[in-house]
Order: C-alpha cells, then structure tokens, then sequence
C-alpha cells in the first residue's frame, strides 16, 4: 500500500480540500493536488489474496458515486492477472446504494486463466450485502484486423471554456452551492444541459472532452480505471438534455442500473479524450445511454453504454 493509500485510509474524506489545492474562478477545486487524492482513492488495500478494501471521499453525496465503484472493483480485478494481459471489456451491475460513510470489500473471484484470456469477478460489499458487481476479461495482446468508426469534427479542446467557467452562471441558481472537486478536467463541446434546458430542438447527445486533471503515472491498469471512473460523470446527461431537465435544477433522481465497456486501444487518461455520448430511448423510468472515447489524433479507444434509473418527480 502506497503512503498516498495509507493517506486516504487514514482519512477518510480521501478528496479532502485544504488551503493548498488550487481553486478556478468559480472556487471549484481542481489540479494535481485532487487528482492526486483520486489516484489514491484509486489504490486499493489489500487485506487478503483475492480481497480488497477502498474507501470514498466525504464530499460524496448521500451514496456512493457509481464510476468510483466501478474504477475501484476493475483494480480489485487487475491486481489478481498479469500485467500483459490488459483488459478488454467489463460488465458491471449497481445492486444497491452505497455507503459512504463506510469502507468498501472487494472480493475477486478468479474465474478462468486460459492461455490468451483470464476472466475475473469482483463483488463489493458493504454492511454483509453486495452493492456492485463486475466482470471483466483480460486477453494476451494479439494482431488481428482492424478498422473504427471515424471521429466527429469537433472543436480542439483548449479552445473551450472550462468546467469551473461554464458552471459559474448557475452558482446563483444554486444558491452559491459549492461545488465537489474535480479531478477530471471536462470541456463540453455542445451546450451543457442547463445550457440547453431551454432549447425547443434539444438532441439526445452530449460531447465532451476529458482528461485526468493532472500527470498520472506509467501504470496502464491506472489509466484504464480512471476512464472508467469518468466515463459515469456525463453519460447519461445525453439522456436528461432531450426532455430539458437536470439534476439539482429540476426534482430529478436516478442512479446508474448497469454499466459496460470495451477497451479497443491503448489511451492515456490524462490526455484529452473526446466523449461522444447519445440515448437512443428512454421508456419505463430508465434511460440508455451509448458513450465512445476517441483519442485526440482521432482513434476509437473504448465504448460505454449503460442503463440509468431517471425519475423525473415534477
């Protein structure tokens, strides 16, 4: 366990703010220091050979945040399969809230090791009864055939406002809330949803650009798992921008039901990666979403699509 792990062991908030994290113009944290904080968060303990232990930062809202649990239970998952053997895809069901307050147990289930696949299931408990669970498979890297779709033509990323100044117009709305940190850096290439409330052809899609707020360092299974951290902050935006509601604006509840993804290409996450999220239907209280990471120089590096409970209560 790094002593950046015994760090947030030790205290709990893990994404704790202190006077010497960098604030943007609206206040809200960002930079190495929270990022720093994620990785942490991020590094698990180990307290058996198929168990581990995460806990969440205080800032967390009444449960826990469903891409932290996700990201938690895939290192849960690498750490039991060598290191040339990186993951590929992930399923992963949300069973019930989690606790913030507590620690979470990570049980590995080392399922098959074959000679080009290894497959592992991870189930976090909490309280004695399972809150999340996943699969992932993780293959040998081969040769084979090739081809992706083709980047949209969007806007380069530092040519777009900032998370911290896109926000500031609703900080009044919002009463001066403060905002949680923010260690990944979000650049929205269409209108933000509260942007867009308004509009009378609102489209069921959502871009952005993101990055790790920060240098991460070389450990592939890290980069991989903090894409998956990020990959639940907007997805299901694409949702909630076609019926002109979002969340702490209008009386909205949901929570992530089920979550996939397919890693196709090697990525560093803390360079920019464009997230192009769409809902192809909503029906029943529940929305799908569909999300692809392209790299910057225009590769199709992963694909998301999840399920979300979203109850609109006014």
């Amino acid at each position: 366990m790094t002593e950046a792990a015994r760090a947030a062991a030790a205290d709990p908030a893990g994404l704790h703010i202190d006077s010497s994290v960098p604030l943007d113009v609206n206040g809200v944290p960002h930079g190495q220091p929270v990022l720093d904080r994620l990785i942490a968060l991020l590094d698990l303990e180990r307290i058996e050979e198929n168990i581990f232990r995460g806990v969440s930062p205080a800032e967390s809202p009444v449960r826990v945040f469903g891409g932290q649990v996700a990201g938690q239970a895939l290192v849960a998952a690498g750490r039991t399969v060598p290191e040339d053997r990186p993951v590929h895809s992930l399923h992963a069901y949300f069973i019930r809230p989690g606790d913030p307050s507590v620690p979470i147990v990570y049980e590995v289930d080392r399922t098959r090791d074959g000679r080009s696949f290894t497959t592992r299931r991870v189930v976090a408990v909490q309280h004695g009864k399972p809150i999340f669970s996943l699969s992932a498979s993780f293959q040998l890297v081969e040769d084979g055939i090739d081809h992706a779709e083709t980047m949209p033509d969007v806007p380069d990323p530092e040519s777009l406002p900032t998370y911290g100044e896109q926000v500031g117009s609703l900080l009044g709305e919002l009463g001066g809330t403060p905002y949680q940190p923010r260690p990944i850096d979000v650049r929205y290439v269409t209108d933000p949803p509260w942007v867009r409330k308004d509009d009378s052809e609102r489209e069921a899609r959502s871009q952005v650009w993101m990055r790790a707020d920060g240098g991460l360092p070389d450990d592939k299974l890290l980069h991989v798992c903090m894409a998956a951290f990020a990959s639940d902050l907007t997805l299901l935006d694409s949702v909630l921008v076609r019926h002109g509601v979002y969340w702490m604006l209008d009386k909205v509840s949901g929570a992530s039901l089920d979550h996939a993804m397919w890693f196709h290409r090697p990525f560093r996450a803390d360079e920019w990666l464009l997230y192009d999220c769409a809902s192809p239907s909503a029906s029943g209280a529940r929305g799908l979403a569909t999300g692809r990471f392209f790299s910057q120089d225009g590769r199709l590096v992963a694909t998301v699509v999840q399920e979300g409970l979203l109850r609109v209560l006014d």
